[in-house]
């Protein structure tokens, strides 16, 4: 698979789990839950909740480079390095989804979604990374190699030009 078209396959891998984990709600202090206390004003989120937004922010960052790398055609070595952040980012961000998830509102079927992005973006990234370990690939035949003629140097052992060579002076003038 070329790294060109294994970058916005994983671009669109990486929104899923990230727009799955921001349905958090149905918390104290969390958006769309319930208000502190006795109807007051809203309790900030504990601070795991907080936590775990920071690793979903983290981890969108991360997408949001490999994105912009792709759109700027970067080479191997460089989406090889931003895979492994992002890989980083996101298995940390699954293991605050599996610890604090279910505390922080976060429905059950986001941790199955994160942790399934995350599979298939291992692999991408593996291949993205087997392919800058290759090194850049050689250019393929030029045409002259494809039809089986190779540069061609003039022969300028003779001299004297012929009947069409104007270049060492007016052929009439001789």
């Amino acid at each position: 698979m070329m790294v060109s078209r294994a970058i916005p396959l994983v671009a669109m891998l990486v929104a899923i789990p990230v727009a799955a984990s921001a349905q958090f709600g149905g918390m104290p202090g969390m958006p769309g839950g319930m208000q502190g206390g006795f109807g007051g004003p809203p309790a900030g989120p504990p601070p795991a909740c907080q936590q775990l937004m920071a690793l979903r922010d983290e981890t969108h960052k991360h997408g949001l480079a490999i994105q912009k790398a792709n759109e700027r055609k970067a080479p191997a070595q460089e989406a090889c390095r931003l895979f492994k952040s992002f890989l980083s980012a996101e298995a940390k961000f699954i293991k605050g989804l599996e610890e604090h998830g279910r505390t922080c509102g976060a429905p059950p079927d986001v941790i199955k979604q994160a942790k399934e992005g995350h599979v298939k973006v291992s692999q991408i990234g593996k291949n993205v990374c087997e392919a800058a370990a290759q090194g850049p690939r050689p250019a393929g035949p030029s045409l002259s190699d494809a039809l089986g003629a190779g540069p061609v140097v003039p022969d300028n052992s003779n001299k004297h030009g012929g009947t069409f060579d104007t270049l060492t002076g007016n052929v009439l003038a001789r």
